[in-house]
């Protein structure tokens, strides 16, 4: 696959360096794939008719855990009742975890962004079952110097007070702030806050290089 490079990565000595950015990345269907569905499924029994209608009633309350209004056991032990599974708290974290794989294309950008020292900062809907499980995982993460977690902050994108919590906290300057997501809902709000954004697609991955190549030229 052909990939863009960064311009930083390939400007001369002769020219002035790009402006340096601060770059706010989603993780799920960003920086990782993920699914659910295929993993809580091995929690349960065969035979269970019924099975998809019990994983997505689990999913439904997901925003709760993401949000900090629950806790990782009373979330673990409540949707193992759902799933009518007789399996471990234990065994349903490890499930609730097993569910991404890398984006090593958007990887590969974020090690070149590091390396052009652009400040990376994390903003993600996630939960206490994965955190700080998937920091150890995936240690690449050691490349951005900030997070904002939905279950820490109490707030859930595409609320405006995360994004405005990210502006005070890290002093920045929307105009200066790439937002890279891959809802809509998010990006809208985004913008509203007077982000640069982009609406990623993994299937789409030289289409955002080709824009952030543009972005990053442009200043």
């Amino acid at each position: 696959m052909t990939t863009h490079a960064i311009p930083s990565m390939q400007q001369s000595s002769r020219n002035p360096p790009f402006r340096t950015k601060t770059f706010l990345f989603d993780i799920g269907r960003v920086l990782l794939d993920f699914d659910f569905e295929s993993s809580l499924a091995r929690l349960i029994p065969s035979g269970t008719d019924d099975a998809h209608e019990r994983i997505r009633s689990v999913l439904h309350r997901k925003d709760e855990l993401e949000s900090g209004q629950i806790d990782p056991a009373g979330f673990a032990d409540w949707a193992l009742s759902i799933l009518g599974s007789d399996a471990t708290r234990e065994q349903f974290y490890q499930a609730w975890q097993q569910i991404f794989t890398r984006n090593a294309s958007m990887w590969h950008c974020v090690r070149q962004l590091a390396a052009d020292n652009h400040n990376l900062i994390l903003i993600s809907n996630i939960n206490a079952i994965h955190c700080p499980w998937i920091f150890t995982a995936y240690p690449e993460f050691a490349l951005f110097e900030h997070k904002i977690l939905s279950f820490e902050a109490g707030i859930l994108k595409p609320e405006l007070a995360i994004y405005q919590y990210a502006i005070n906290t890290y002093r920045l300057d929307p105009a200066e702030t790439i937002y890279i997501d891959d809802q809509p809902q998010n990006i809208a709000a985004g913008q509203q806050m007077g982000f640069l954004c982009w609406q990623y697609d993994l299937n789409h991955h030289q289409a955002f290089e080709a824009w952030l190549q543009e972005t990053l030229a442009a200043g």
